[in-house]
């Protein structure tokens, strides 16, 4: 199979590069890129559930506004920084428990590693190369590839591959008026496949909505399914929606919102919940200091085996009681392989966000269903893919897509949106979606100020005294204009564009009025491609007199940390302006798509017309807008 060399591909590229970075990089700039914490504090240690050794570290509060890259479940390695920027790694493997703002906590292998950490100075942690996923993958598709052409396996592959034809039961779908009729007839779909449907979810269009309903319907004929989606973000969110339905939820792997609801769904801590759990974790204690004694009797050696045999007992009990309470259970794609579900079936997988997610990764997850749910849009954020060989050989083909193409019978696709002015969504409707999402007329002309046009453009300049008398009240003085490369040669800024940006953002929250936007909880993000451009932005929100005060109602962030979100105000910062019409990365356009779809009430798009508009999907914007402000 294809799919197994590009994986491979990726997965040595990704190992080699770690390898060069960690030896060619000095802990500030890994900082900066969001690898690393530097420096840290390493705090208390204890025992999780799953009865892993962990430590409490805290990077430094002037690092609070740093992107980072750091998730549950990811490798990591510490350091210890000596001299001017000598690094020298410690000789054991960790790995990613908890993250919860500036504070993380790491298993480690045992309490002399943990020692060795709190007596050390100048530590930080960064990410290391973990095949585990990679191993996941690629087992999976040797999987796929050997199944028995009459095992069910087989019978989805051939299905997905368009070798075979999908089959569907024959019944009526249930009433539920509350939907609209595409929803209606999404969930209908869902409860008729045998094999496979695909719910496709244009922007706004109450996708997550869809899919809960479906689950719920499903779980009516099934006592358990199985949810899955490629990120931890968006596991929790479909999580969340499906525990305030009422559904007892198991969610396994950490989560990345860390709110006690969220925790109060995981595995572990349901675990802890147990009435046996107390008398596990005596019986645990009294293990490790019979095994830590040092000198060991031959009546010892049978205490440790008996009590050995018991713990294993009761933690098989506590496991099962867990699991038989739940009729969801949900993780990332790559958590399906975890141990704590091994050996486990499910007649439903549901996955989300299905366009994100590399197809081998789902097939971790296949191989434990009867058959798939798929729900996503394959029209906004596309999977990660580091190398240019393996994008150009086809990795980036998620499982949806390929499924879209071979089986157009198991696809349906949502058509009204409750989200953004019909002007709004204008744009990326013709060009994505060929003007088959309908605007509810709740939303369709939806605004926040009288008179406002929904849609701007405004012109990236050398000053800010050319665009419509915009002021800047930051008291930053202009310095370069154009882009420019980050510092240590880390992403792409603008940093007239920035301050440019501020200040529409000013004048904006101004024309609404501070008191009004609190009171209505009226809400900002501001937008950019890149991820330097964003700590830049961060940076002159603090300074702004006018923005500082209202932080909690602004969020700054890159393209895919706005995924599956909204806001009343978006504002974009493109950054990209050259001589020579190079766009970089944004010829990407599917994150485009997402970015001018996040709004509700008004879009703004701060960008030089000249450069962008060498690229007719930027031109075309860029015409669409001019010709929303003078009609």
């Amino acid at each position: 199979m294809k799919q197994h060399r590009l994986i491979e591909v990726e997965r040595d590229y990704e190992r080699d590069e770690l390898r060069r970075l960690s030896q060619v990089d000095g802990a500030i700039r890994k900082t900066r890129r969001g690898e690393c914490w530097w420096p840290v504090a390493v705090g208390a240690q204890r025992y999780n559930s799953l009865n892993q050794l962990t430590v409490e570290v805290r990077r430094d509060a002037t690092l609070a506004e740093v992107d980072h890259n750091f998730e549950p479940g990811k490798a990591v390695m510490f350091f210890q920084v000596t001299g001017l920027d000598d690094i020298r790694y410690f000789d054991f493997a960790a790995t990613v428990s908890l993250v919860d703002g500036d504070r993380m906590l790491v298993a480690v292998p045992d309490e002399e590693a943990a020692g060795r950490l709190r007596r050390a100075d100048r530590v930080g942690v960064q990410l290391s190369f973990d095949e585990t996923t990679y191993r996941l993958m690629l087992g999976a598709l040797e999987r796929v590839m050997r199944a028995p052409s009459d095992s069910r396996l087989a019978q989805l592959r051939n299905t997905f591959y368009g070798r075979r034809e999908p089959e569907w039961f024959a019944f009526d779908g249930p009433s539920l008026p509350w939907l609209n009729a595409t929803q209606q007839q999404a969930v209908a779909m869902v409860l008729r496949a045998k094999d496979v449907a695909v719910v496709h979810g244009p922007p706004g269009t109450g996708k997550t909505t869809t899919l809960v309903e479906a689950i719920g319907e499903t779980l009516r004929r099934e006592n358990q399914v199985l949810v899955c989606a490629q990120s931890n973000m968006a596991v929790d969110w479909i999580a969340e929606q499906l525990a305030d339905r009422g559904i007892a939820v198991l969610r396994v792997g950490n989560p990345s919102r860390v709110t006690d609801r969220m925790l109060g769904l995981t595995y572990e801590r349901q675990y802890e919940a147990h009435p046996d759990y107390p008398q596990l974790w005596a019986m645990r204690q009294a293990l490790r200091q019979l095994r830590s004694a040092r000198h060991k009797t031959e009546g010892a050696h049978q205490k440790i085996e008996r009590l050995s045999s018991r713990i294993t007992e009761l933690e098989v009990r506590i496991h099962d009681s867990v699991f038989n309470n739940a009729r969801v259970i949900a993780c990332t794609l790559a958590g399906s392989g975890n141990r704590v579900l091994e050996g486990t079936r499910f007649g439903t997988l549901f996955i989300d966000e299905a366009a994100q997610a590399l197809e081998a990764a789902c097939w971790i997850a296949i191989a434990k269903a009867h058959r798939v749910v798929l729900a996503g849009d394959h029209c906004q954020l596309p999977p990660t893919v580091k190398t240019l060989d393996a994008l150009k050989g086809g990795l980036g083909l998620t499982l949806m897509e390929r499924i879209v193409g071979t089986c157009p019978t198991a696809v349906t696709m949502l058509g009204v949106q409750y989200r953004m002015n019909e002007q709004i969504l204008a744009f990326s409707n013709r060009w994505f979606y060929h003007d088959r999402v309908q605007s509810d007329p709740s939303v369709r002309h939806r605004s926040i100020l009288d008179l406002d046009s929904p849609v701007e453009w405004i012109e990236t300049k050398d000053d800010v005294e050319s665009n419509k008398g915009v002021e800047c009240d930051t008291s930053v003085p202009f310095r370069e204009t154009g882009e420019q490369t980050g510092r240590g040669g880390v992403g792409r800024f603008n940093e007239a564009e920035a301050q440019l940006t501020i200040a529409v953002a000013e004048q904006y929250v101004e024309r609404i009025g501070a008191a009004r936007l609190r009171d209505e909880g009226i809400d900002i993000g501001i937008i950019s491609p890149y991820r330097a451009q964003v700590h830049h932005l961060r940076h002159l929100v603090k300074l702004s007199k006018t923005l500082k005060p209202l932080r909690r109602a602004i969020t700054v962030a890159t393209v895919d940390g706005f995924q599956g979100q909204e806001r009343d105000v978006i504002i974009i910062s493109m950054v990209r302006q050259n001589e020579h019409g190079d766009i970089g990365f944004l010829r990407d356009l599917r994150r485009m798509n997402v970015a001018i779809t996040r709004a509700r009430s008004k879009l703004i798009i701060i960008g030089d017309s000249d450069t962008l508009s060498r690229h007719p999907f930027y031109r075309a914007l860029h015409d669409h807008v001019n010709s929303i402000n003078n009609s």
